[in-house]
């Protein structure tokens, strides 16, 4: 089922590690955290208010804040110009089929949007985020050493990384990260999902599962040979190895908080302050996230043809924008037996059943 737009404005950056940055990090760190967040709420603070206007006057939100000036065409890559949220998206410097130019985040954000447009549009018959060929819209070198990269509800933006949290370039070249935030689009335009608490971190969870479903498919991975990694690499060394292990939540930098269990859930407010992050909906989303890996790989080949066909109906289907776990797990469940069978049905009641969501 559809739900009624409502633009969300997602990051990779966990808020929680921000935050902790900001007051426990290294003084270069507290400094490249505290600019990050200030730019990250002020854009949420624009996005909050364009998008109530927006539905009210039944126009897009990007065209009501000046941002996305669309070509026609699938993508298209622009140059912020480290000038921030008032020059996007900036000026054009790649079209769809134009060569490569020499700027090597503007011939990765092209290649990684281009690579999750044929994903869904190879694997599940979807013609963009929105079903009908909506334009996919990044641009680069937002801000000066912006460590984030983000859905705004238009479109994609990429800072640069300062070297302190993100390493220089390193946001442009992760695929999983552009299919993830790309993925919140898909959300926005089926299910919906409310960006605060359970709903938030199966929002956040579907990302994770179909960033990693287009890394896994652009390297030719079966479900056993993935790492389940998400943004492997592009933490500077001393953080960590990535932002999100799927298989062992909780794993993959210093100070993850990611649960992969029920028992070990993390209960907190959704309010203003970052380490509490919506309501836990990047920390949360570490237990549907370990019930997909462990179902795909029990599914076993490659983790598109069964598991990710099954997630994919349900969040186009058959979710609400307030979803909890159980209801998302049972939808799981249901779609197994309908599309595939018996014994696909048990192999994904049990990863929910080891996750702790079912029993």
């Amino acid at each position: 089922m559809g739900a009624t737009r409502k633009p969300t404005r997602c990051s990779i950056a966990p808020p929680d590690l921000l935050g902790r940055l900001a007051v426990e990090g290294t003084p270069e760190q507290r400094e490249a955290a505290t600019c990050a967040l200030a730019t990250s709420a002020a854009m949420r603070s624009q996005r909050a208010v364009m998008g109530q206007l927006g539905r009210r006057l039944n126009i897009r939100t990007g065209s009501l804040a000046g941002a996305t000036l669309e070509t026609g065409e699938r993508l298209s890559v622009y140059d912020n110009q480290t000038q921030g949220r008032q020059f996007l998206p900036g000026v054009l410097v790649r079209g769809w089929e134009a060569p490569a130019v020499v700027d090597t985040s503007v011939n990765q954000a092209y290649d990684g949007s281009n690579a999750t447009y044929e994903f869904y549009r190879d694997q599940f018959g979807r013609s963009s985020l929105d079903g009908v060929g909506m334009e996919l819209v990044s641009t680069v070198h937002y801000g000066v050493g912006f460590d984030n990269a983000f859905w705004d509800g238009s479109q994609m933006v990429y800072g640069d990384g300062s070297g302190r949290i993100f390493k220089i370039g390193a946001l442009t070249s992760a695929i999983d990260v552009i299919a993830h935030e790309l993925t919140h689009g898909v959300t926005e335009f089926t299910a919906g999902l409310v960006y605060s608490k359970q709903s938030g971190a199966l929002n956040e969870s579907f990302s994770d599962v179909f960033g990693s479903l287009v890394k896994q498919h652009s390297l030719n991975q079966t479900a056993a040979e993935a790492s389940w990694l998400i943004g492997e690499g592009i933490l500077v060394p001393e953080l960590g190895a990535a932002l999100r292990s799927m298989i062992h939540p909780g794993t993959a930098y210093s100070g993850d908080r990611q649960p992969g269990n029920m028992a070990e859930y993390v209960n907190l407010p959704d309010n203003n302050d970052p380490r509490n992050d919506n309501g836990g909906v990047h920390i949360n989303s570490g237990i549907p996230n370990r019930a997909f890996a462990l179902a795909a790989i029990a599914l076993g080949g490659h983790a598109w043809e069964k598991a990710g066909r099954i997630w994919y109906e349900v969040l186009t289907t058959r979710l609400r924008p307030t979803t909890q776990f159980d209801a998302a797990a049972h939808a799981t469940i249901d779609v197994a037996g309908m599309i595939f069978g018996e014994a696909e049905q048990v192999a994904v009641h049990n990863a929910w059943k080891e996750v702790g969501v079912l029993s």
